[in-house]
């Protein structure tokens, strides 16, 4: 029996390169600004996404939420889909840290559009809070996978411009989205105000984001990360693995797509599965005949382990330490599942 975990992206271990890079890490004192390792990372991917500076935090829920902080006042409101991570899983964050509420749309698989958005924009009126803040997730978790091209994002940018809002991307798979639209990483400066770069899901990495944006907004990041209590030493251990990642682990991504793609067509195979979502990217959300809970045992048997994000959906999600055999093993598994 092998032994497979198809629960997250994030629980993938360091590869023997990425251990290397780590223990051979140049370190300082980030808070004095003196690790060089980190302001080579932060350097690094603000470039990548053509936006002025970076901030390193320990992970993607704090860029998030020094995002909202940045670009919001107390009593204003920010605009998300219902799905929004920054909503359903960062703890309540947005009101406690933020003292902002929150507006949510119903999207097609979290994905949202400037039409949806425009008209639940507030009125300046006592009455109302003030809209300051959209936010994107790409990809989207509970979507599926489902991802927003530079081309989708486009005219919501265009309108936060207009109406004079902040635009954020929760971007923590976002080479994901990337590696499925061929879209260039640099387009996403051009649209957005602050983006969240994950390194510890697809890419492999054990800790670490990226919080992106303009040098004067960087500042005051650096700030409200003190405040968190997300200041760091001599984390370009750390860093150094986020650098590895971004260097050797961009354009294996799309293998994790093809293998979710193979599980996605066996599900659609079993009687036992009543529903699967398109898998764009790197995870399949499927809907099962019994109680997920059920499923969740039958896979856990064999040694496969999943989540459940709903009674009767279950989530696999496919990263780097998912090998063909082990791709092969689940297929041949679920093929001997019955309802």
């Amino acid at each position: 029996m092998m032994n497979v975990d198809l629960r997250s992206d994030t629980v993938t271990k360091p590869t023997p390169g990425m251990m290397d890079a780590m223990m051979n890490a140049k370190v300082g004192d980030d808070v004095f600004g003196e690790d060089e390792t980190i302001n080579a990372l932060e350097q690094k991917t603000a470039d990548l996404f053509g936006m002025e500076a970076g901030i390193f935090c320990p992970s993607g829920t704090m860029t998030n939420q020094i995002g909202i902080k940045c670009f919001t006042q107390p009593l204003d409101e920010l605009i998300a889909d219902q799905t929004a991570h920054v909503y359903r899983y960062e703890g309540g964050g947005i009101a406690f840290n933020s003292s902002v509420s929150t507006r949510l749309l119903n999207g097609y698989r979290g994905i949202i559009t400037a039409e949806m958005i425009e008209p639940e924009i507030n009125a300046i009126n006592d009455h109302y809070p003030r809209t300051s803040l959209v936010v994107l997730e790409n990809t989207v978790n509970r979507g599926g996978g489902s991802c927003y091209t530079l081309n989708d994002i486009k005219p919501i940018a265009d309108l936060c411009k207009a109406k004079g809002l902040k635009l954020h991307l929760d971007g923590a798979r976002i080479f994901n989205a990337l590696a499925k639209t061929g879209d260039k990483a640099e387009g996403y400066g051009k649209y957005f105000d602050g983006i969240s770069v994950c390194l510890s899901k697809g890419l492999g990495a054990p800790v670490g984001s990226v919080f992106l944006a303009s040098k004067e907004t960087i500042k005051y990041a650096r700030r409200v990360r003190k405040v968190f209590g997300g200041g760091m030493r001599q984390a370009g251990f750390l860093a150094a693995a986020g650098i590895y990642a971004l260097d050797h682990h961009v354009e294996r991504l799309k293998i994790d797509h093809s293998h979710a793609q193979i599980l996605a067509e066996e599900l659609a195979n079993c009687g036992w599965v009543a529903n699967v979502l398109p898998a764009e990217t790197n995870i399949v959300l499927f809907d099962t005949v019994e109680p997920a809970a059920i499923v969740l045992d039958k896979l856990a048997a064999h040694g496969i382990k999943a989540l459940s994000t709903g009674p009767n959906r279950i989530r696999f999600v496919l990263h780097l330490d998912v090998h063909p055999d082990q791709v092969e093993y689940v297929v041949s598994t679920l093929k001997t599942f019955e309802v």
